[in-house]
């Protein structure tokens, strides 16, 4: 089972709402709601949902199964893999490039600090 923690830290500016502290390569810095509700938006948890029940083939099958245009779920896709929740891996069999998004994790751990 693969467990992801990040950390937000509430700093006394409060106009900087999160601080991450991430210590792999992947470092990242959540400093304000908006990035958290980003990544946790509705869209995106609908999309992790259909990548586990469904198993999509490719981004454009996934956008198919959510009825969403194809450039907006890769750029969500783009966002929830920087985040190391989704991995795309690139099938080689075909002329086209495909990529199958594929979950990172098996749950996802996240700590307010106030």
């Amino acid at each position: 089972m693969k467990t992801k923690e990040i950390n937000f830290t509430f700093t006394k500016d409060s106009s900087s709402l999160f601080r991450r502290p991430f210590s792999s390569k992947a470092e990242l810095d959540l400093t304000s709601i908006t990035t958290l509700r980003h990544l946790l938006s509705n869209e995106k948890s609908r999309i992790i949902h259909t990548i586990k029940q469904q198993n999509p083939q490719s981004i454009y099958d996934l956008a198919k199964k959510l009825n969403r245009n194809p450039i907006t779920v890769l750029e969500d896709v783009h966002q929830l893999e920087r985040f190391g929740i989704i991995k795309l891996i690139e099938d080689k069999t075909t002329k086209r490039r495909k990529l199958k998004p594929v979950l990172a994790l098996d749950s996802l751990k996240i700590n307010l600090q106030f």
